[in-house]
């Protein structure tokens, strides 16, 4: 779990920076835009709301991570992005409908929001392509599920999805490069 004082707006800056590449690059980029801010924190919104393009770019950012840092900061000033203690309050869909409101953050973003952050107990998250791994190393499948067979199949584990998200990373895991390169995606299934 990531420090205890980190607010949503920290965890989300950091989520941004660590998409679409390694975590030792995005380690290292992030490192550069938290020495922007004060201390060992990141940039406030404020703060993020000053810096200039140029000044983030040096630091290693995309255009793309910039302007979705840029969104976030403007929209963790708006009230949109909500504080820890509003976060804590607020249930799965609610926190899921306002953050996908921020450029860059999509339900997968939220949803590791949800389960490593705010520790949330049912979250399944169907988009995770190690969870639908996991899923057909588990139970012996030839491909993976869809999304939507996914869902359907964790009905059954409500209301502990989280912890069932977490056996499936872990059956992932424990098949090594054969679960992440031999098990096929499902085919579209025929309508009828």
């Amino acid at each position: 779990m990531l420090e205890d004082e980190q607010s949503p707006y920290e965890a989300l800056l950091r989520a941004i920076a660590f998409q679409s590449i390694s975590g030792k690059a995005a380690t290292t980029i992030f490192a550069r835009v938290k020495a922007l801010g004060d201390g060992d924190r990141a940039p406030t919104p404020e703060k993020m709301l000053e810096l200039r393009t140029p000044t983030l770019r040096k630091a290693g950012l995309s255009k793309a991570k910039i302007l979705a840092m840029k969104d976030l900061a403007s929209k963790a000033l708006s009230g949109v992005v909500p504080t820890l203690a509003q976060a804590r309050r607020m249930s799965d869909d609610e926190l899921v409908e306002r953050l996908v409101s921020v450029r860059g953050i999509g339900a997968w973003t939220v949803e590791m929001f949800l389960i490593f952050r705010l520790g949330r107990p049912d979250v399944l998250p169907i988009h995770d392509l190690g969870v639908r791994k996991g899923w057909a190393v588990a139970y012996g499948k030839k491909h993976m599920p869809t999304p939507k067979e996914l869902l359907a199949f964790g009905e059954r584990w409500r209301p502990y999805r989280t912890v069932a998200s977490w056996y499936m990373w872990r059956a992932c895991e424990q098949a090594g490069t054969a679960a992440t390169t031999e098990i096929p995606p499902a085919k579209a299934r025929p309508r009828r």
